[in-house]
């Protein structure tokens, strides 16, 4: 009677939003109107600092031509011209491409008669640009310092700072975000920065010419240690990087409009034999602080399978026993984005989770004589998307970062063998097919036999916090059921929205429904 009731009690809102309890759901998805006026006059006060090299950049456009056409600002085609080649599409961005290298010194240094000028110099002696993705949403760049170069440190690796500035923003229900402190000493230079702390990452937030900017270093919030990088040793090269970002490219596009969520697609025939509990409900007491899962119907994107072939398994690699059924045959799955781990993840209810998924290869078929085509370290990882590879040399964690018209989004593999990942080249920089395959299920976990064979899957999603891990479990449901070409039954007590509802609603209506 109380699950009739609630349901009735949800009706009226599913009426007024469209959304069934239970569907699947595309992201709700904010476009950015990019002020290319202002990132123009911006370029000819940084490029006007060396009158030597101002006389090869036009800034008259075409007046008749309107303010999107990409030949109206012709000293942004003549940038992108200048800097491609160490910038490989920079011209593909839609947002103004702030990094931390001074194009005019560097030409002029040119003109003065430096042949091949060293790009760290102009850059505030970041090396060589690591990873640099520019596409219809934005860009992504990872520039890394050395050790010996600026602040003392106790770290002793190079330290790797990402940018990105997106003209999608998704739209997350999201408490913690907003949140930060103010930079007084980059406050003159980008007014309303704000530095934070957030699911691992030192973060700095900012708004240029109407485009969200964030500016991350992963690092721990504790001693500095020569293998742990410290987020109080991570701030002065942060904002070395911030002082230095100049315009280096991009170019208008045609104004964007915002992307509703809408219903997913899912095969509409029935799978024999595919089950799942619903998405949030994790194994009882398996949550930080023993706080409960993240109920998320989100289809984050329409992606490949990550493994090559079915069946597997999605279920805890952690908490899960045979008594609880968890691990016995592959069905049904259940998630674990919230399972207690040491770190942050902002959407779940303690602050802290497993930030993704553990996919798990089917066991061999009790005395089918399929061991060796069946194991584990047989079953091949697969890119999800096409795809730009985000992984240094010895990284045990391989992110694929995807740039379209419509999706600012990033996959990230877990626990391969690193050697193996190096000496097949997959490295910053390198570009992946939907399908292809990179690597086989392992066990790596800063050591060979670290954990149990599988592949730790997860999401990520750029917000105006810059990149923020959510629940892959839905999206890992729809893409399945498009690999076994059948849907799904999910099975449980009730659907998340209306346990959501009942745990929100007041408790004397709730003992009046259930007499």
């Amino acid at each position: 009677m109380l699950s009739r009731w609630l349901a009735a009690f949800c009706l009226p809102f599913a009426g007024v939003t469209g959304i069934s309890a239970n569907e699947f759901r595309t992201p709700s998805i904010s476009a950015i109107r990019v002020e290319w006026r202002a990132a123009l006059d911006q370029l000819r006060t940084e490029i006007s600092s060396q009158p030597a090299i101002t006389s090869r950049f036009t800034f008259a456009g075409r007046a008749r031509l309107p303010t999107g056409d990409p030949r109206a600002p012709p000293a942004l085609v003549q940038l992108n011209a200048i800097n491609s080649p160490m910038f490989t599409g920079i011209g593909n961005s839609p947002v103004p491409v702030l990094l931390p290298f001074d194009t005019a010194a560097y030409l002029d240094a040119e003109a003065r008669g430096t042949r091949h000028p060293a790009v760290s110099r102009y850059q505030a002696d970041f090396r060589p640009v690591d990873v640099f993705h520019a596409g219809p949403s934005g860009y992504d760049a990872v520039f890394s310092l050395e050790p010996d170069d600026g602040p003392s440190r106790t770290f002793a690796r190079p330290v790797e700072v990402q940018i990105t500035g997106s003209v999608l923003v998704y739209d997350l229900a999201d408490p913690l975000g907003g949140k930060g402190q103010p930079v007084r000493t980059l406050a003159a230079q980008f007014p309303d920065i704000r530095r934070f702390i957030r699911e691992g990452y030192v973060r700095y937030a900012f708004t240029r010419f109407g485009v969200p900017y964030v500016v991350s270093i992963q690092c721990l919030d504790s001693a500095p240690r020569p293998r742990r990088l410290a987020c109080r040793e991570a701030y002065p090269v942060a904002e070395r990087f911030l002082k230095a970002l100049r315009i280096a490219g991009g170019q208008p596009a045609r104004p964007r409009f915002d992307i509703p969520s809408g219903i997913a697609e899912r095969p509409a025939a029935a799978s024999a034999d595919f089950t799942y509990r619903p998405s949030g409900d994790i194994i009882a007491r398996s949550g930080a602080r023993r706080r409960g899962g993240h109920a998320d119907l989100a289809v984050y994107s329409q992606i490949r399978f990550p493994l090559e072939r079915a069946p597997v398994l999605v279920s805890s690699q952690q908490f899960g026993t045979r008594k609880s059924g968890d691990r016995i045959g592959v069905y049904p799955w259940r998630d674990n984005f919230c399972e207690a781990r040491s770190f942050q993840v902002g959407q779940c209810a303690a602050g802290f989770g497993h930030q993704g998924q553990d996919i798990r290869p089917a066991p061999c078929p009790p005395n089918s004589g399929a061991e060796s085509a069946c194991h584990p370290r047989k079953q091949a990882v697969v890119a999800v998307r096409d795809g730009v590879v985000i992984r240094s040399l010895k990284q045990q964690a391989a992110t694929l970062q995807i740039n379209t018209g419509n999706e600012h989004i990033r996959f990230r593999y877990m626990h391969m063998n690193p050697s193996a990942m190096d000496a097949d080249g997959v490295l910053n920089g390198r570009r992946l097919a939907e399908g292809e395959k990179f690597g086989v299920v392992s066990n790596y976990l800063d050591f060979p036999n670290g954990t149990s064979y599988h592949l730790h899957f997860d999401v990520q999603v750029f917000t105006r916090d810059g990149w923020i891990w959510v629940n892959p479990y839905t999206t890992l449901i729809a893409s399945y059921e498009r690999l076994i070409r059948g849907r799904g039954r999910e099975i449980g007590t009730q659907p998340p929205a209306v346990a959501a509802v009942a745990h929100a609603l007041p408790q004397n209506i709730l003992r009046q429904v259930a007499r």
